[in-house]
């Protein structure tokens, strides 16, 4: 078929592009801006790409499939539906794409793509959808021959519940995306119990509140219990836990964290339980190599290490500034400078006030623009919220040469040349501090 995608720039949407050019179809999509994503789907998968959207891009087209993000008056969603061409959500895509295989869905508040790409480590043959770039192949998304699937299953609009999972994991459960609930709470956890549900064997992080509360059969891990001896090292400057798992020993992987240890533990379960070897696991473990925009290291010289974190929400961040401040301490730095990107004004309103504590430890805060990916724009008070802090509002930064550059009005206010620097946001605050915006 030819499939045309409406947002396929997207770390979602680009995944089930590339799945299905590997299934044998032929690609194409837009998106608003270019970036790596697209251009690796024009150099790589032969996809025709669409800068921005135009009505004619769909004609051709046997079935169009369109990102959460596009509204009804897109103009290629438009001309689909006067073609009469097949109009398909990702989300209800995914029940053609993954009807007949063997799926090993991970889902959950925070975690879900560190663990996804780590189980795709574990279990090296297997075909992966995952909402991250794995350092280990390059992509989020990995082919074989084969019906195996490791998919990395998204509560945001339930479509987890279309993933046929024949194994589930769930790291933990927190209310988030509740504007498509409608702040419906029952509706929310009632998702994530129908999704379990739908998995012969389920893992799940029995410590957490609401997942402890399930009357169903599975593999629990209790991390205060289960998980022992974590130690947090340094492999040729870069981060690390060493951490003992119930009686299989000792095992150690790229990153730092208690949360870290808690994404592999789960990841180890699932895999042993497909039938996988603890050796293996052990060796496979040790070359697993991170994901992209997760605790990324973007530069590291003697003097500066920037550091691109996906983190988007005040649980993520919370996180991931204790393993920046254990990660400052061990490379013996002093200053912690970070920037923050807040995406979608609905989480930043809905999540304020843990926002405001989630950057404590920064000696500087920089804040740039909320990335509305769609939403209206509402005015938040940001300035002010943030009063406590050493505080900077800025309207975007760069790195050029090794140093991340302030942007305000045009004109350079500041320069971070020493130290941790470390940028939060899953908007295009990664292409920034890369110095590739």
């Amino acid at each position: 078929m030819k499939i045309h995608f409406i947002g396929i720039g997207g770390i979602g949407l680009s995944a089930l592009a590339k799945f299905l050019y590997n299934d044998g179809h032929k690609i194409s999509g837009s998106d608003i801006r270019q970036t790596e994503i697209t251009n690796d789907l024009a150099m790589n998968f032969d996809a025709k790409i669409t800068i921005p959207h135009y009505a004619d891009a769909v004609e051709g087209a046997d079935r169009v499939i369109y990102s959460a993000a596009v509204r009804p008056n897109n103009p290629e969603y438009q001309r689909a539906k006067e073609l009469g061409i097949e109009l398909l959500s990702r989300k209800e895509v995914l029940k053609f794409i993954l009807d007949d295989k063997e799926v090993y869905a991970v889902g959950g508040a925070h975690g879900k793509s560190t663990t996804s790409s780590m189980l795709a480590s574990l279990i090296p043959e297997s075909n992966a959808l995952i909402g991250a770039i794995s350092k280990e192949f390059g992509s989020n998304v990995r082919n074989f021959p084969n019906d195996k699937v490791v998919f990395e299953a998204d509560e945001s609009d339930e479509s987890f519940l279309n993933s046929n999972p024949t194994l589930a994991i769930v790291t933990n459960v927190e209310p988030e995306h509740m504007e498509y609930y409608e702040y419906d709470e029952e509706r929310f956890y009632n998702a994530y119990k129908n999704f379990l549900s739908l998995a012969k064997t389920c893992v799940i992080n029995a410590e957490d509140e609401f997942l402890a509360s399930l009357d169903m059969e599975s593999i629990k891990l209790y991390p205060s219990r289960d998980i022992s001896n974590i130690e947090f090292v340094l492999v040729n400057g870069e981060p690390h836990t060493r951490f003992e798992l119930l009686d299989l020993g000792a095992f150690e992987v790229f990153g730092f964290g208690e949360h870290i240890a808690l994404d592999a533990a789960l990841a180890i379960l699932a895999a042993l339980k497909m039938g996988e070897g603890i050796e293996a696991l052990r060796s496979r473990l040790r070359s697993y190599k991170g994901i992209k925009k997760r605790f990324d290291i973007v530069q590291n010289t003697e003097n500066c290490v920037v550091i691109d974190d996906y983190g988007h929400h005040p649980t993520e961040i919370k996180v991931t500034m204790h393993s920046l401040k254990t990660y400052e301490a061990l490379r013996g730095f002093t200053q912690l400078n970070v920037i923050w990107q807040p995406h979608k004004y609905s989480r930043t309103i809905d999540n304020l006030p843990a926002f405001v504590e989630c950057f404590e430890g920064a000696n500087e805060l920089v804040i740039l623009p909320i990335w509305s990916a769609g939403e209206l724009e509402v005015d938040i008070d940001l300035k002010g919220a943030f009063s406590r802090y050493k505080l900077l509002m800025a309207d975007s930064v760069t790195k050029e040469d090794g140093i991340v550059k302030v942007i305000k009005d045009g004109h350079v206010i500041r320069e971070y040349s020493e130290g941790l620097v470390a940028a939060f946001g899953a908007g295009d605050i990664t292409y920034q501090i890369r110095g590739e915006a």
